[in-house]
């Protein structure tokens, strides 16, 4: 039986908006735990990430808001993420804003040479201080796990990089800021923006992901951020983007998924009940999350 391990981390400090902190309430509200319990899997719900609220002095100028705190709550699940592994379970994380992502990429990519990694959201989160136009932490946590930007953040979980250009697929985006899209064609990452998805269809977008990650990666994590879907199915996200991926296909995408047997971790952040209607997009993660884990019509 596979075992599951629930990470919450009601993390709100990478960004400006409040209430993407009750996000891992929200998604357990909607019924998670049952749901994968239904599918024959053993569920360990192993609670909150304490979220730090330290105010001390940043070491360095800088335009980064709220560092010390992400820093901190980084490491915690960090450390959490990496004793689940090491336990032999699947780390399934619970956001919280997409700085999240620093922590658990720094669990994940230390128990395997080469960690794959899906970026299914609308933005490609490749900023850094430097290029990025808020200071918003949520902007850069795959730059980070890259080895760009502050050293502290960085260096979360004690290593550098977590994670290799070539061993990325983007999936979704729509909005991307300039320095992101030069960090793209400079790395070589791979991305399906909404017109590849378009013109080639989700099918054949997961397909080639697979295909492309499945040669020289031990283990591949999905970061689900739910703004990679259009407004109309996921309301209750900080930076809706017009135009995105649909839950339909979003179902596929995850069942797909699910069939490669490939997916070793995953989280789903930036679900904000402050902006949801009636709860419709923790409802939407549970049911992305359940098809993930192999959940089918018939």
């Amino acid at each position: 039986m596979k075992k599951i391990s629930i990470i919450g981390v009601p993390m709100d400090l990478g960004q400006n908006r409040r209430g993407v902190d009750m996000g891992p309430s929200a998604i357990r509200y909607a019924g998670l735990e049952k749901r994968l319990k239904s599918l024959d899997l053993e569920v360990i719900d192993t609670g909150d990430i304490e979220i730090s609220r330290d105010h001390g002095q940043i070491k360095k100028e800088t335009n980064l808001k709220n560092l010390n705190e992400v820093i901190v709550t980084n490491d915690n699940l960090n450390n959490k993420v990496s004793e689940v592994i090491s336990e032999g379970s699947f780390p399934l994380v619970l956001g919280g804003d997409h700085s999240i992502a620093i922590g658990t990429l720094a669990g994940a990519a230390k128990h395997y040479d080469n960690l794959g990694v899906i970026w299914y959201d609308a933005h490609g989160d490749l900023n850094t201080a430097d290029t990025s136009p808020s200071g918003n932490i949520h902007g850069m946590p795959l730059a980070v796990s890259l080895g760009l930007g502050h050293e502290d953040l960085v260096n979360i979980g004690g290593y550098a990089p977590k994670i290799k250009p070539e061993n990325i697929v983007i999936i979704g985006a729509r909005s991307l800021d300039k320095g992101e899209r030069e960090l793209i064609k400079e790395k070589g990452i791979k991305v399906y923006t909404m017109h590849e998805v378009d013109k080639l269809g989700m099918s054949t977008v997961i397909k080639e992901t697979l295909d492309y990650l499945s040669k020289k990666t031990e283990g591949v994590h999905l970061s689900l951020d739910l703004d990679g879907l259009d407004p109309e199915d996921c309301p209750g996200v900080g930076t809706p983007v017009m135009g995105g991926l649909s839950y339909r296909e979003s179902h596929l995408a995850m069942e797909m998924l699910s069939d490669s047997g490939l997916i070793t971790s995953a989280e789903f952040v930036e679900v904000n009940p402050i902006l949801d209607e009636k709860n419709k997009t923790a409802e939407a993660a549970v049911g992305l999350i359940a098809s993930l884990f192999g959940e089918k019509l018939l």
